[in-house]
């Protein structure tokens, strides 16, 4: 895992300026703590940052072909990389290193812009063509690793792994995206290929981007994901087949020549990673997990089942809230403004882990692959309800009674029926859209300033939900809304979390379940091998039977989330207060400072929970104070300890 960097000259072969593709390089020296390299020559300048893994002695970057016309930095790993190898070498192609970077350029040389196609594994890199005067970029299948880029004055291009690399540039415009915006407080992130400030881009996952002198910079989809449905198959032969093919996806990523582990939170997807894993190991496996004392987030007692029966070598840590000195470091570490506070547990495990080992896998993807969120089932029973009466008569009836009736947040769910009234009123992409928002339109509408209003001219973040609906192309709704996470909340959200976090601390984090060609196979399985009546995740509970305890499969999914709300009226109380009331927030013009106020004031009472939205302030406050004014430059991310 590493860092990359560049600078490509689009008008001509002007000398590159050496001292800033440095400090871009130096910029991100975090995620490759082994060492530096740079290609130099007219029109173009690369800078890469190594965490080593794999052919610790030999795979310093960049690296070229035989005549050194072409040149390459990588940031991920290559796991089916020896296939590649022997069968490049016997196309003629002579190698010099054993390492995975190389298979890419001798791919390249090969198979061109197809190269991309023959890799197996999680990437960002750039190749640098000599002879054709060409840059390509590309970004693996799932988006587990990053790539900016932007283009500047003069017609040069930068790109990055990470945005604040770009922000070395000093005439980069820091203007900040209106859509965007509205994106966040949305959805938590900043989706893909938008980013927050309007002059970066973000390649997009499964895309390429090939540039030559004068060209266009227009980025190319070389992969999706696709919900065509597999042969019929019955229960016991597609249990038989996913472990088969996890326990293959885990077995590729054990590749590496320094100590490696596993993230186990105790619920059903990391727990089934570590099982494949020890079946797969002659050493205990390490394993490592964060908790909190309150027991409603708290799943380390599963965590213990499952190293208790594997024999595994397991740290686990009780977090408490006065132990986040890393909380003002966050807008430091993710650049964009990012409101998913499971990320300061997962820069605590990350930290913990990386006392341990250089590497570790994680259970990410099963909730998206397998239909595991509680939000697909209740999408399903909407869709379901919303067809038993026409569009005609449902949206007036139901939306005058959601309008009608009271809202009870404080009341027994049976008697919360306003939400449900208003969801039946929407059609099904509105009704999913409403969902995952993490602040709802109306609320959203209250926060905002009117110059934001007036900027956004119509613009809404249902947009995104809309497009990525329309593009899954089925009938099936929970399908549709298995890929739409996929292609959104899956890249902006848990790999950006998990990325950033993991590459603050120098460790590489693999995720079995990301690999395309399990991907591919788990999104053509049949809705009813995912969802059974109420259980969720059905067939990978079915499949996992035999290797884990029926309390850590057959349980309430509680998630990787923190108590918020008790520590934003507690311990976090004084934090927030000052974000909420920083002249950070009133300078910016983007929101109605009275109206957070009011937000802030019904939280403290305990009138209401509304520690999402606030958490989102508080995320955006920092962003605003810490990268926009340049308050954290230059500072070491990695500073607290876990």
């Amino acid at each position: 895992m590493c860092g990359i960097t560049g600078w490509f000259d689009r008008a001509g072969e002007r000398a590159p300026d050496r001292s800033l593709v440095r400090r871009m390089t130096e910029r991100i020296a975090h995620r490759g703590p082994d060492g530096e390299g740079f290609l130099f020559e007219p029109g173009i300048g690369l800078g890469h940052r190594r965490l080593a893994i794999i052919d610790v002695a030999g795979g310093d970057q960049p690296i070229w072909n035989e005549d050194r016309s072409v040149g390459i930095v990588f940031n991920g790993e290559i796991y089916n990389f020896r296939e590649l190898t022997r069968e490049l070498e016997a196309l003629g192609h002579r190698f010099t290193t054993r390492s995975d970077t190389e298979a890419i350029v001798h791919a390249w040389e090969e198979w061109d812009e197809d190269c991309v196609n023959r890799l197996r594994g999680m990437f960002a890199f750039a190749i640098w063509d000599r002879n054709r005067r060409t840059l390509f970029l590309a970004r693996d299948r799932l988006g587990k690793k990053p790539l900016y880029y932007a283009e500047v004055a003069d017609r040069q291009f930068l790109f990055a792994s990470e945005l604040k690399s770009l922000l070395v540039y000093p005439g980069l415009d820091r203007s900040i995206d209106r859509q965007a915006v509205e994106d966040y407080f949305a959805l938590g992130y900043v989706p893909d290929p938008k980013c927050i400030f309007s002059a970066v881009r973000k390649l997009g996952p499964g895309e390429s981007l090939r540039i030559e002198r004068g060209g266009e910079v227009r980025p190319r989809a070389y992969w999706r994901p696709r919900l065509a449905p597999r042969p019929a198959m019955g229960e016991e032969q597609a249990a038989s087949e996913l472990i088969a093919r996890l326990k293959d996806c885990v077995d590729v990523r054990l590749i590496s020549e320094v100590p490696l582990g596993a993230f186990l939170s105790g619920g059903v997807d990391s727990s089934g990673v570590v099982a494949m894993m020890a079946s797969l190991s002659d050493d205990p496996v390490r394993t490592f997990n964060v908790s909190f004392g309150e027991a409603v987030f708290d799943e380390s007692r599963f965590a213990d089942m499952v190293a208790q029966r594997y024999r595994t070598s397991h740290a686990s840590r009780v977090l408490a809230p006065e132990a986040f000195d890393i909380l003002d470091r966050l807008p430091d570490i993710y650049d964009e403004p990012f409101g998913d506070a499971s990320a300061l547990p997962t820069f605590r495990v990350c930290a913990m882990a990386r006392t341990g080992v250089t590497v570790a896998l994680s259970g990410d993807a099963g909730d998206e692959l397998f239909a595991g969120y509680r939000r697909y089932l209740w999408h399903l029973r909407e869709s379901q309800a919303r067809k038993l009466l026409p569009e005609a008569i449902r949206r007036p009836l139901f939306g005058a009674l959601g309008r009608v009736y009271p809202k009870l947040d404080w009341a027994p769910q049976f008697l919360r029926a306003r939400t449900t009234f208003q969801e039946l009123a929407l059609d099904d992409t509105e009704g999913y859209f409403n969902n995952v928002a993490v602040v709802k339109d109306g609320q959203r509408q209250e926060l905002y300033s009117r110059a934001l209003k007036s900027d956004l001219g119509g613009y809404h973040a249902i947009n995104l939900i809309e497009r990525l609906m329309a593009e899954a192309d089925t009938d099936d709704v929970v399908a549709a809304a298995q890929y739409t996470d996929l292609r959104s909340y899956l890249v902006g959200d848990i790999l950006t979390k998990v990325d950033r976090a993991s590459m603050a601390n120098g460790l590489e984090v693999r995720v079995p379940m990301l690999d395309h060609t399990f991907v591919e196979w788990a999104s053509g399985l049949p809705r009813a091998l995912k969802i059974r009546g109420s259980e969720r995740k059905f067939i990978l509970k079915k499949a996992l039977e035999p290797f884990l305890p029926h309390e850590v499969l057959y349980r309430p999914k509680q998630g990787f989330s923190v108590p918020l709300a008790s520590w934003f009226r507690g311990p976090l109380r004084a934090r927030l207060c000052e974000a909420v009331a920083s002249p950070w927030l009133a300078d910016s013009g983007l929101f109605d400072q009275n109206a957070i106020g009011e937000l802030l004031s019904r939280h403290l009472s305990g009138r209401s929970d509304h520690s999402q939205p606030l958490w989102l302030i508080y995320a955006f406050e920092g962003f605003l104070r810490r990268v926009v004014a340049g308050e954290a430059a230059g500072e070491d991310l990695a500073a607290a300890s876990y």
